[in-house]
Order: C-alpha cells, then sequence, then structure tokens
C-alpha cells in the first residue's frame, strides 16, 4: 500500500512537527509536506498554538503549485474553527489532488469529519502511514482530548541498587550529567512537574529548566497538605511560571494565606488520610488546560501516583553505582505489593545509554 518515497515524505512530516515539541501545548505537533511530480514542493509545521496549522504553511508557501499536488500530513485536518480556520476547506480550495494522514484527529470536534470534508469535496484520502509513530508523536494530546486530564509520565535516576538517596538524605549527583540534561530536557517539553513537599525541604530545588536551551519554565506544583513549604523556598520564585501549592483542608489557614502572598497558587484538594486525593488534583489540572505532567518526587509520591494507576509513561534513570543503607530512600516505597505476581508490570521498555547511566522508558497504559 505505501511505497519508499511515501514513507520517506511522511518521516519527513513527523520530523516537523517534533521540531515544535513543548510550543503547541495544549494543540497536537503536526507536519505537512506537499509533493508534486515526486519531490517536495514546500512543508510546514504547526509552531505554536496561535499560529497557523502545518497544512496552512505548506500551501501559502507553495502557492499555485497545490493544484493536483498530494499531501503528507501527520494528523487529520481539522474542519472547525478554533485559532484557526479550518484547513480541511482550506485543502479543497488549493486543489491538492491526494491526502496522506497517518491518524485520525480524536478530538470529538474532529475525529473523522475533517477526513469526510475532504472525501466529500473529490479529494483522494489515504489513512494509517506510521500511525504507531503518530500516536506515539502526540500521545500527551490523544490523553488530554479524550479525558480531559494531564498526560503522566514519572521520572526518577536510581543507583543499580534502587536508591535515590544516601542514608543520611544526601541525593546531589546520583545520576551523570548527561542524565541531567535529558530531566531538563523533559522539563522544557512538560506543561508541568510535581513533587512532595519532602523534596522542597530537604532540597530545595528551583524546578527549573537550566542544562538546555529553554522553551519555558514549566508550572512547578508542590503536594503539601499541611501547607509546610517554607516561605523561602526556592519554588515560590517565579522564574518565569507560577508556582502550585497543593494543600488539603487541614493546612493551617495563616500559612495558606502567606503562601498565596508570596505568589503561589494554591489549590485546596481532598486529602484522605493526610495524603492529597491525586485523582481529583488531575481532573482539576486538566480543568486548568495542564496537558502534561511530570512527576519528579521521592519515593512516596512515586508510589501514590503508581498504586492509584495514575501514570501512563516512566523514565527510570539506572545508574552504576550501589549506595546501600536500610534505612537509605528508595525510587518507590509506599505499602508495596505482597506478593510477586502483584507488581506492576511495564510494556514496551526502550533502553538507552546516556553517558555512563542508562535509561529505561516505559508505557503504564
Amino acid at each position: 500500500m505505501w511505497n519508499e518515497d511515501d514513507i520517506r515524505f511522511m518521516r519527513e512530516a513527523h520530523s516537523l512537527a517534533k521540531s515544535a515539541e513543548g510550543r503547541t501545548t495544549p494543540d497536537p505537533m503536526v507536519g505537512a509536506v506537499l509533493v508534486r511530480g515526486g519531490r517536495i514542493i514546500s512543508m510546514g509545521y504547526h509552531g505554536e498554538v496561535t499560529t497557523p496549522h502545518a497544512e496552512a504553511w505548506a500551501i501559502q508557501k507553495a502557492g499555485e503549485q497545490t493544484r493536483g499536488a498530494t499531501l503528507y500530513i501527520t494528523l487529520e485536518p481539522c474542519c472547525h474553527y478554533g485559532n484557526n480556520p479550518p484547513c480541511a476547506d482550506l485543502i479543497v480550495r488549493a486543489g491538492i489532488r491526494e491526502v496522506i494522514i497517518s491518524m485520525k484527529d480524536p478530538n470529538p470536534l474532529v475525529n473523522g469529519k475533517g477526513i469526510r470534508r475532504l472525501r466529500r469535496n473529490g479529494v483522494r484520502v489515504r489513512l494509517g502511514l506510521l500511525e504507531q509513530e503518530a500516536r506515539q508523536l502526540n500521545e500527551v494530546f490523544v490523553k488530554y482530548i479524550t479525558t480531559r486530564k494531564p498526560f503522566v509520565c514519572l521520572k526518577s535516576a536510581l543507583t543499580i541498587d534502587g536508591k535515590i538517596a544516601t542514608r543520611t538524605g544526601a541525593s546531589r549527583w546520583v545520576a551523570g550529567t548527561e542524565s541531567r540534561r535529558y530531566a531538563h530536557h523533559l522539563r522544557n517539553v512538560y506543561d508541568a512537574i510535581l513533587v512532595g513537599v519532602r523534596t522542597v525541604l530537604v532540597d530545595d530545588p528551583k524546578l527549573t529548566v537550566r542544562m538546555v536551551k529553554k522553551i519555558k519554565n514549566p508550572v512547578r506544583i508542590v503536594l503539601d497538605a499541611h501547607a509546610r513549604t517554607p516561605l523561602k523556598a526556592h519554588v515560590l520564585r517565579h522564574n518565569g511560571s507560577r508556582p502550585i501549592l497543593v494543600v488539603g483542608p487541614k493546612a493551617p489557614k495563616r500559612k495558606v494565606e502567606a503562601l498565596r502572598k508570596k505568589g503561589a497558587e494554591v489549590l485546596l484538594i481532598p486529602a484522605p488520610k493526610g495524603k492529597i486525593d491525586l485523582k481529583l488534583l488531575l481532573k482539576k489540572l486538566g480543568r486548568m488546560k495542564i496537558t502534561s505532567l511530570l512527576v519528579e518526587g521521592g519515593g512516596e509520591v512515586n508510589a501514590s501516583f503508581l498504586e492509584a494507576k495514575l501514570v501512563d509513561k516512566v523514565h527510570f534513570v539506572v545508574v552504576p553505582k550501589v549506595f546501600g543503607g536500610r534505612d537509605a530512600r528508595t525510587a518507590v516505597e509506599g505499602e508495596g505489593v505482597m506478593t510477586p505476581d502483584k507488581a506492576i508490570y511495564l510494556k514496551d521498555v526502550h533502553q538507552e545509554k546516556l553517558g555512563e547511566d542508562f535509561l529505561f522508558t516505559a508505557d503504564l497504559k
């Protein structure tokens, strides 16, 4: 069904889409390649949420050459008005003969309607080229647009014996330079980053982007049921993104007000047994248009997300060091499972080297 040229042109479209990673939220990443006579005549990608869509850029640059051309696009063209007019209509007016699409747009406002509009107007449509790659490219968008909850990625760096800190609590630096740079890349492309208050009390982290070329600082979120975050904590400094403190009903009102005066946004979420209700928190973050969440918590926070089955992807950086220590903190704590057959299984595990460290990436859903 697909020839080598089809695959080559679509891979180019995927590469274009990926180039805008971290910039398009809450929109998807989309790339478009226009081909005529076996050669690329123009390309486009969706650069930011308020900029023209990929198809519009490619069509605009091609001019009259669009007539009879083939469009390769990573996601079904839209058919409704948002920040931009419908791309399906634009394609029809441009006289494009054929559109090859990686995947349907799962947005309920589209979801096949764009394809039907094209076909009704005489445009040939073929669907499914590099579909799995397209879904992975836009895994955040797919999760958010279909559930209205953020995509959750858990990242942790641990020694080969499972420790994230020594018995004294020292954790800088468990991982090497390349692994830390990768962690900052993740902060750069996710909407928000989350830690527990214990991390704030022990490490006083900034939770900002530093080791890579910065697109933005993520929204910084602290789980702090009893409002223990110090008023001088680095996380309360704005640094281009707002800090959010998530407190429970029993948090001292005076301290909550003091945190607000420091510029923090305070979310009051039920906290049964002193632990924030994470499912309710994710619903709230979704309503705030936070589409992706990077969890960089300690062992208890990590365990809470995993036990509640709220994690979509994990990044475990395993470092060739041994800390030892029966009281040293581990990457996932909590109650743990009773028997090996109850373990949380990972799927589609991918391994790569980061300097001397090993990065394991896997899906949970």
